[in-house]
């Protein structure tokens, strides 16, 4: 190890699964995970470009968010998955910046998106009639378009700073991917400065847009109390329940980690709470949004339908 280090300007990442029978437990699990989550991502994402039904504004932000979470998920677990078996578990310097630079920026991104969603559901519940107006195309392409660009700014900020700062110490990074406050603690200088920069940066794309959805869906669910229909109510407060679901699984984990002081992080805890908002969460999103919308299981059957009669 010590030789390599002094040889190679390569990272060493130490992992998840322990060399262990539960280790290979661990793995097969997380394997089976990564494929629920590609199969689901997928399905959701080609089924909404297959059915006009769902061809709306709503349908659209979901259709980017099983890419987002396709993309975030394969990000990760791939090289994860080589480096357990395979036993190299090195990864380039550049190869570690770009790992971290599509994670931050699919991170940053998807706390954005989930706003946008949360504002489309909030107009579509409390303001119908004025839906079509303040959802229109032009309006769901700009939400779509401003996430990305604001996470990939954010991401690069980072991630420029992670690859001009010294390495002088081991570049053994106790974590299963390249996470920049992971990669500091091996840098030979003092990044006090760079750790206000990932409290505020967390702040703004996960602290805020957590309590601007937490405030949109309790007005939401004022206004669903009041619907004389039973089945909308039914139905707007399934889809409340859902969001708000999937974000507090999504921002917990990640808030609790990155709004901690230094010295009050583990790498081992930093791991175990990354499996959520890095692997979990992306194979729940497509579930739950499939398994608990009539519209989406309806689209389901009319594109098998549809198969089905052009084979025969």
């Amino acid at each position: 190890m010590e030789n390599y280090n002094q040889t190679s300007t390569d990272f060493i990442l130490m992992g998840l699964f322990p060399t262990s029978r539960i280790g290979l437990f661990l793995f097969i699990l997380i394997v089976l995970i990564f494929l629920v989550a590609l199969f689901g991502n997928l399905s959701m994402i080609l089924l909404i470009c297959l059915d006009t039904h769902l061809h709306t504004p709503m349908y659209s932000l979901l259709s980017q968010l099983s890419l987002m979470d396709l993309t975030y998920i394969s990000t990760i677990v791939p090289k994860m998955a080589s480096n357990f078996l395979f036993g190299n578990k090195s990864i380039s310097f550049i190869g570690c910046g770009i790992q971290s630079f599509f994670f931050l920026t699919l991170a940053g991104a998807e706390g954005l998106f989930l706003v946008s969603m949360a504002y489309d559901r909030y107009v579509a519940i409390c303001f119908p009639l004025r839906y079509p107006i303040r959802i229109s195309r032009r309006v769901c392409v700009l939400m779509m378009t401003g996430s990305w660009i604001m996470g990939s700014v954010n991401s690069c900020a980072h991630t420029t700073y992670a690859l001009h700062i010294p390495y002088c110490r081991s570049r053994a990074i106790n974590h299963f991917f390249c996470d920049v406050p992971a990669m500091l603690t091996l840098a030979c200088m003092d990044t006090w400065v760079y750790e206000y920069t990932v409290f505020v940066s967390t702040s703004l794309f996960l602290l805020l847009p957590f309590t601007g959805i937490a405030c949109s869906y309790g007005h939401v669910l004022l206004a669903v109390y009041r619907m004389r229909s039973a089945e909308g109510r039914k139905k707007a407060f399934s889809t409340c329940s859902a969001h708000l679901t999937l974000v507090t699984l999504y921002s917990a984990p990640f808030a609790y980690t990155y709004l901690r002081p230094k010295f009050l992080r583990t790498p081992t805890e930093d791991k175990a709470l990354a499996v959520f908002y890095t692997i979990l969460t992306p194979m729940l999103n497509p579930l739950i949004y499939s398994l608990r919308n009539k519209e989406v299981m309806g689209a389901l059957r009319r594109v098998i339908q549809r198969i089905c009669s052009v084979k025969m």
